[in-house]
């Protein structure tokens, strides 16, 4: 049983508050691109903790669009909306979730502060587990129709739609339920799938899912039990990792590993890849390591836990395993250290938005806790040309932190409408944002 005194809970508070970490000496830009800046590893007793307090928006409040574009509320009042998915009928799926219950994660002192600090940031409310239906029918994007689509579920998260078929992943399982064209509920119970690692541990606790284009195969994402394997390697089995599932018989493969958290899956046309947003490791100072996205290679190796970006090795780990660092390749393209990138969405083609960006990658980025000071709290653009990134990154929404740095929003899921503008899912604002060109042709 764990006995803290008041006094030692009050001086680790502020020891951990205090950034004994270390401060940035780079700015954010130079841990993104194809190849990004990596400083030597600094670690400390005790890590950077740079937590914003979670606040919200005050009355109409919202996030600060781009030059150029303008943003207006789809839905508000919603309960911590974390992913987003679009039906062929325009019609916008909402998973209000969040964390299952998870016993064994997080113990001891650290685990105290861990908890005390998600609560801070926003995310110790709890889990909704279900998905609301959000409905625009004359096209001026506000939804005028809100519906509780699927409950009872499990911290619910990633949504994909193959012919008939919606299917769910839960922080368990992934879940199949007959859809109707139109319909506003689902009141039909679902059919398990394919298990999913979860347990009471857990720690990466969201689960995206994604269908092939022929609608053959899912691929879902399953994020580590751990940081950098420290709860041993036996409890990342089939972890850190996207898998390959069969849709008629649940059969499943790992497709690509050694992804830390990997969120957010778009396929890009022009190649024909999946591309996945990965959250990278903690711990290691506030200028490494950088998230990032990469196209995935079938059976490809990306490093985790035993090194990041390749083959840089992690001294944390124990044992090492040099002959499968030996196999880690480098991803395509870095989002900035503690971004927290999740949300991944592809845009091409005729839309809402300027030209400027109608080829290439959104990235929702949740926000920093390791580092200062923050990073990510905004919504950016990759620009692609011929199916892979080209430039630097643009930012499409700012403004989630104010001044003080208190957390207004925090970006998650990301995904284009029917009409072809960008949604975004605010978890800490409780609202889907709707982003347009300024002016319309």
């Amino acid at each position: 049983m764990l006995v803290v005194s008041n006094r030692m809970l009050r001086t680790l508070f502020f020891l951990t508050l205090s950034g004994c970490g270390g401060t940035a000496t780079l700015p954010v830009s130079a841990g993104m691109g194809p190849h990004p800046t990596l400083p030597e590893p600094h670690e400390s007793l005790i890590p950077t903790v740079n937590v914003a307090n979670a606040r919200g928006w005050s009355g109409t409040g919202a996030p600060a669009a781009a030059s150029g574009l303008r943003v207006t509320a789809l839905a508000r009042d919603l309960a911590h909306p974390r992913w987003l998915y679009v039906l062929p009928n325009g019609d916008v799926l909402v998973a209000e979730t969040n964390a299952p219950e998870r016993p064994d994660d997080s113990k001891g002192i650290k685990g105290f502060f861990f908890r005390l600090f998600q609560k801070k940031a926003g995310a110790g409310v709890p889990s909704a587990n279900r998905i609301i239906l959000l409905r625009d029918r004359d096209g001026d994007g506000i939804a005028e129709t809100r519906s509780v689509f699927l409950s009872n579920l499990y911290s619910p998260f990633g949504m994909t739609l193959v012919g008939n078929d919606l299917y769910v992943a839960n922080s368990d399982a992934v879940v199949r339920f007959p859809y109707v064209t139109g319909q506003t509920a689902i009141t039909a119970a679902g059919t398990t799938v394919v298990a999913l690692p979860a347990g009471s541990i857990n720690h990466h606790w969201t689960k995206n899912v994604i269908a092939s284009p022929d609608g053959a195969r899912l691929y879902v994402s399953v994020g580590s039990n751990s940081n950098v394997a420290e709860n041993g390697i036996e409890a990342e089995s089939e972890r850190a990792a996207v898998w390959e599932v069969d849709v008629k018989t649940g059969a499943h493969r790992v497709f690509a590993s050694g992804l830390r958290n990997p969120v957010g899956m778009a396929w890009e046309p022009e190649l024909g890849a999946l591309w996945v947003a990965v959250n990278e490791r903690d711990e290691l100072g506030s200028d490494i390591v950088p998230d990032y996205m990469t196209a995935l290679r079938d059976g490809a190796f990306y490093g985790w836990p035993y090194s990041y970006y390749g083959q840089h090795v992690d001294d944390r780990v124990v044992p090492q395993r040099p002959d499968i660092v030996a196999t880690a390749i480098a991803p395509d393209y870095a989002l900035g250290p503690h971004t927290a990138s999740l949300g991944l969405a592809y845009s091409a083609g005729d839309s809402l938005l300027p030209a400027s960006f109608r080829r290439g990658m959104f990235v929702g980025q949740h926000g920093s806790w390791n580092r200062s000071p923050a990073s990510g709290y905004k919504v950016i653009f990759v620009p692609f040309v011929a199916g892979r990134p080209n430039g630097e990154p643009v930012d499409v929404l700012t403004g989630f932190l104010d001044r003080g740095g208190d957390a207004l929003g925090r970006p998650v899921g990301v995904a284009i409408d029917r009409r072809g503008a960008l949604l975004v899912a605010d978890d800490v604002g409780n609202a889907v944002w709707r982003v347009t060109a300024a002016s319309r042709p």
